[in-house]
């Protein structure tokens, strides 16, 4: 006879929503952030988060015109708050008409962002100032998917592994 586990967490699913409220409730609690948060010239810095639940959550901080590049997190779904500063996401989305759309909006300190499963964005530190950002992540992530634009469409350029690439 094979056993199922049928504790609540591993039969609901973490809704966009759900993340929003948990990026926003980790980005209050400095207490569960790395120690070591930096800026580096060179490339966004992240640390990972202390947290209680099954969620993946991560703590990022940019210079100004630090970029993640568009990308997807696979069927991993998510949110981010803007803790200091400004970042600008640039969400990808097909053209009713054919082609790609951009739906652009800035997210100033304390705004929230969820996002689903395949939602394809780019990140960006669009102000003066550095900005530092809390991610979180369910199912964790697994993958990142990079793209670029190729005569309307997307064109998968890469894919990053967790615990191989970064």
């Amino acid at each position: 006879m094979t056993m199922i586990d049928v504790r609540p967490s591993t039969l609901t699913p973490i809704y966009p929503f759900r993340l929003a409220e948990l990026a926003t409730e980790l980005a209050a609690d400095r207490s569960r952030w790395p120690s070591d948060v930096r800026f580096d010239e060179q490339k966004r810095w992240y640390g990972r988060v202390s947290t209680d639940s099954p969620v993946e959550a991560w703590l990022l901080t940019w210079l100004p015109g630090q970029s993640t590049g568009l990308h997807d997190h696979g069927e991993t779904a998510g949110a981010f708050v803007v803790v200091e500063g400004v970042l600008q996401e640039t969400k990808v989305m097909p053209h009713p008409e054919g082609g790609l759309r951009d739906v652009t909006r800035r997210f100033g300190a304390g705004r929230v962002r969820p996002f689903s499963s395949w939602h394809v964005h780019d990140l960006v530190n669009a102000g003066t100032v550095p900005a530092i950002s809390l991610h979180v992540y369910a199912p964790g992530l697994a993958m990142t998917r990079r793209y670029r634009r190729q005569h309307g469409r997307l064109v998968q350029v890469s894919v990053q592994w967790a615990g191989e690439d970064w």
